[in-house]
């Protein structure tokens, strides 16, 4: 036999995925993407779409909801826990499929909600499976395949949500509006389900299980020998830290908490940011440009920060972005034109923008494969109980003090204090031994 006829024969015999003529991890990634997006009824946003006809269908008053979203979020980060374990266990592939699943039920169910009795019920498990676990997974489906140009495939990752999550977000609220909200939650019900049908047809554990190395050289070639030998794929699967080894880590705690402070400040500003700009005397026109300002911002914060963590410790991104986070809720009081305004909500976005992508990228790439899921996990509760307790921290203060600036000025300090942490933190080696 020739040479020629035996790699032929080699190739035929490989997975279908490593047959390819590029690499796989970019479907997992499109697909990853599309799970992010379907988080979207799990989140504030979301939910802030259809909060007035739900109030009203309900006969609810606005403070009760209030109370119920809280406790809603809070308790759902508590799936994040359950979620990164049962990822390493039983990879993305099954995880992602049975959460896309669970939540296209209770998306379905809730359309159907005719009292307030069962509803704390079903946004704790909005929350739980929307916001919090299908989050965790979306994001180790990109961590799981990418190591060597992971940085870039969680820019095109952020942009992608970016301009998918401002689609469906255009394209829900019109419908809500033509139709009511229970047909568009209803729709959104199937879609989730067809959503979970592609992730089990498409989406793999990671690259070694179809045959191929992690984003290697070798991917280049669909000819090439994938892994070479059992040694190689063990070295790929267990190199880098356990939960335990990572919460040793100061740049744990940078990426963590650095993240949830972010979402502390971006979760009050969005939900009260018309409140906000009225305080300093400016128009709901003011308001709309605001947030245009802070999209087409957040998307060029994405792209850069996707090319400067191929260049700069994650730890020094995070801090400049921090630092920008500071100068943005020092400078909110002083604004007095229009120009400035949209300025200051470009400010915001653009550091947003960054943060978003040293969240997605940080954790694969500095503490490794291995344990993944359950790191983006305990990173994740800190997120999202940030993002229940901003909200609450700028309604309480304006309540008590008739200003949002107290809040502010209180902020800055701990944002800076992470700012200039972050810049001494060394990012640790990915040579940790997964136990």
């Amino acid at each position: 036999m020739s040479d020629q006829a035996h790699i032929l024969k080699s190739d035929l015999t490989k997975p279908f995925p490593a047959r390819l003529p590029f690499y796989y991890g970019w479907v997992n990634l499109f697909l990853a993407a599309a799970a992010m997006v379907a988080t979207l009824p799990g989140r504030s946003v979301g939910i802030g779409l259809i909060t007035e006809p739900l109030l009203r269908d309900l006969s609810l008053s606005r403070l009760s909801f209030g109370e119920m979203n809280f406790w809603a979020t809070l308790l759902g980060a508590s799936f994040n826990l359950l979620c990164g374990p049962a990822i390493d266990q039983f990879g993305v592939r099954a995880v992602v499929t049975s959460v896309l699943f669970a939540l296209s039920l209770v998306v379905l169910f809730f359309s159907k909600i005719a009292s307030a009795g069962m509803l704390l019920l079903l946004l704790i498990l909005m929350r739980g499976f929307g916001q919090s676990a299908l989050s965790v997974v979306s994001l180790t489906i990109v961590g799981k395949w990418f190591v060597r140009r992971l940085s870039i495939a969680m820019g095109v990752f952020s942009v992608l949500i970016s301009i998918a999550f401002a689609a469906a977000i255009l394209t829900l609220q019109q419908a809500v509006s033509a139709q009511g909200w229970r047909l568009p939650w209803e729709t959104l019900g199937w879609w989730l389900a067809g959503t979970a049908i592609l992730s089990w047809l498409f989406v793999r554990r990671n690259p070694e299980a179809v045959g191929l190395n992690a984003d290697t050289e070798a991917e280049s070639n669909p000819h090439a020998q994938s892994i070479a030998s059992g040694s190689s794929d063990a070295a790929g699967l267990s190199s880098g830290f356990t939960l335990k080894q990572a919460l040793r880590k100061p740049a744990f705690w940078v990426f963590a908490l650095g993240s949830a402070l972010y979402n502390m400040v971006i979760a009050g500003v969005l939900l009260f940011n018309q409140s906000i700009l009225e305080q300093l005397g400016f128009e709901q026109q003011v308001f709309r440009g605001a947030m245009a300002a802070y999209m087409v911002t957040g998307l060029g914060g994405n792209l850069l920060a996707g090319w400067l963590a191929r260049k700069w410790p994650l730890t020094r991104l995070m801090s400049l972005a921090m630092a920008l986070v500071a100068l943005y809720l020092l400078s909110f009081p002083y604004l007095q034109t229009a120009s400035q305004a949209l300025a200051h909500a470009a400010l915001l976005g653009f550091s947003g923008g960054v943060v978003v992508v040293i969240f997605f990228t940080s954790w694969g790439k500095v503490f490794g494969r291995p344990h993944l899921g359950k790191i983006q996990g305990a990173a994740q509760v800190f997120t999202v109980i940030a993002s229940a307790s901003g909200p609450w921290l700028l309604s309480y203060v304006f309540e008590t003090t008739g200003s949002y600036d107290p809040a502010f000025y209180g902020l800055a300090p701990a944002i800076l204090l992470v700012a200039i942490v972050g810049w001494f933190v060394r990012v640790p080696e990915p040579g940790g031994v997964a136990r």
